[in-house]
């Protein structure tokens, strides 16, 4: 387990953490819940060769386009975050959690593989997990949050981009002990602890730093 990067001298002017969003996707296995995850590239300039779940940042066409939800009231923000984590889970994965219905407006890129099959991406099975922003000293920063979904109804095979290598189920005792930086290792505990006490639902995990130090709260 590694930390996030981070500077050895604070810059002249912070980065502003850009939104982003991952999906935890979860499935029963023979030995036990297993999770969805991706080693990322040796080329990438964000902690590369980092075992990661699928996400990315945040894009403004996230904000547009129509999603199924169970909220009578959605929250915009949050909204378009799961559409992100949804849309970037197929993109690097080709699994898709969608359902029937009209997504809106002429969409673009991976939006169009939905508006052409009829579909929507679909938030029903995901909850808030958690949310983790990097350190201030990081030269590249994201809020990230932290969707899960246990036994979501996904079509496709996984076969994913090429921008996250070793893709497979693995059970979480054995994703624990891949090389993970601290925020995933700390999303995957997160999942054991709730997992074990029968339920993932629960207040929303905040992790962030204060002065390099990594520090947990709880939001209802």
């Amino acid at each position: 387990m590694t930390a996030l990067p981070q500077t050895p001298a604070r810059p002249a002017q912070r980065v502003k953490p850009r939104d982003a969003a991952s999906l935890v996707l979860l499935r029963h296995g023979n030995d036990g819940p297993e999770v969805l995850m991706g080693r990322r590239h040796s080329r990438h300039a964000f902690i590369p060769d980092a075992f990661v779940f699928p996400g990315g940042k945040l894009d403004a066409e996230d904000r547009r386009i129509r999603t199924a939800t169970n909220r009578t009231a959605p929250d915009a923000g949050q909204q378009a975050l799961e559409a992100a984590a949804i849309r970037e889970t197929f993109e690097e994965t080709g699994l898709l959690l969608g359902t029937g219905g009209d997504i809106g407006q002429a969409a673009s890129g991976t939006w169009q593989v939905f508006q052409q099959r009829g579909l929507v991406p679909d938030t029903r099975p995901l909850s808030l997990l958690a949310r983790a922003i990097t350190p201030a000293e990081s030269p590249i920063r994201f809020h990230a949050r932290f969707f899960v979904a246990e036994n979501a109804p996904v079509e496709g095979t996984l076969a994913g981009s090429g921008e996250l290598l070793d893709l497979d189920w693995y059970p979480l005792a054995r994703a624990l002990a891949l090389p993970v930086i601290d925020v995933t290792e700390f999303v995957l505990q997160e999942v054991i602890r709730r997992s074990s006490a029968g339920s993932l639902q629960g207040p929303v995990a905040f992790w962030r730093y204060r002065r390099g130090t990594p520090v947990l709260t709880y939001e209802d």
